[in-house]
């Protein structure tokens, strides 16, 4: 009962600020490029998991250094440009849909590539949420926009990455603590980003500019707890539910949207909180215990 009142603690959890993430992300992107909002993203993120790494480095054995850091660079730096550049041109709803191809991803490759079971009451929680999702932009008001969707490929891509990450996490470091493995996968990050960061000409901007300072504000806070923070949270939710109910996080996130949206007065129709209510029942039959 502990576990999975803890397991559903930290889906709620991360639910919450990964919703909360793409607002952060637009805020960056008023006065940043989508390089520099992304490269500060994952620079905070190393730069507060820095005192935890001097310890975790010590405790962490060699042959798992390899992992951690393609878990950093697959489940966190791709991704945070790949979702940066698609948010320049796409809508959210669309971002919604496509993020939330990664629970099926994650079965599929952890089927294919990890030799990993999936049990069809899983597979068929995964379907009905996605399913749910899926139908959710559309019962909004103004429906869906399907403005550049050429620029879905990036979210999809990053969906792909989650998918292997995952499955590579939940096989190969299960057994580390979460906050080793999260704190050394960014730290190594730190030298690649400050290059990137300065090679894009952030350093010449004015930041006597309130936007600039604004954007760059957004994009640090997005990058302590939507990517430092929430990796912690989510290594350990693998650890505890394993992969699949762990990438269905991505489920969770319309509710932050909606909660949004009516805190910026924006109406929600009843098709809408039908939609959630699918939503939850895919996550909730696909965790449910027999």
């Amino acid at each position: 009962m502990g576990d999975r009142f803890t397991s559903w603690l930290l889906f709620s959890l991360l639910s919450i600020i990964w919703g909360s993430s793409f607002i952060l992300m637009k805020i960056g992107l008023q006065a940043l490029g989508p390089y520099q909002v992304a490269t500060i993203r994952i620079l905070s993120a190393g730069l507060a998991l820095l005192p935890f790494a001097l310890k975790a480095r010590k405790q962490v054995p060699k042959e798992k250094l390899g992992y951690i850091i393609l878990s950093g660079v697959m489940g966190s730096f791709f991704p945070a440009y790949l979702f940066c550049i698609a948010e320049t041109r796409i809508d959210s709803s669309i971002t919604a849909i496509i993020n939330s191809l990664t629970p099926l991803l994650t079965i599929t490759i952890g089927a294919v590539f990890f030799k990993v079971r999936a049990s069809v009451q899983k597979i068929a929680g995964v379907v009905i949420g996605f399913t749910g999702l899926c139908l959710l932009p559309f019962a909004a008001e103004k429906g869906i926009n399907l403005r550049d969707i050429s620029y879905a490929v990036f979210i999809f891509l990053a969906t792909l990455l989650y998918g292997i990450n995952v499955n590579m996490v939940s096989r190969h470091l299960k057994q580390l603590g979460a906050l080793q493995t999260a704190s050394l996968s960014f730290v190594f990050l730190i030298i690649p980003c400050t290059v990137i960061l300065l090679s894009t000409g952030y350093a010449s901007y004015s930041f006597s500019d309130k936007h600039v300072i604004l954007s760059t504000i957004a994009a640090s806070v997005l990058g302590v707890l939507g990517t430092a923070v929430a990796s912690v949270l989510f290594y350990m939710l693998v650890k505890k539910a394993g992969a699949v109910f762990g990438s269905m996080v991505t489920y969770g996130i319309p509710f932050v949207a909606v909660i949004w949206g009516l805190l910026y007065r924006e109406r929600i129709s009843l098709l809408q909180v039908g939609c959630l209510a699918i939503i939850l029942a895919g996550v909730y039959f696909a965790n449910r215990q027999h």
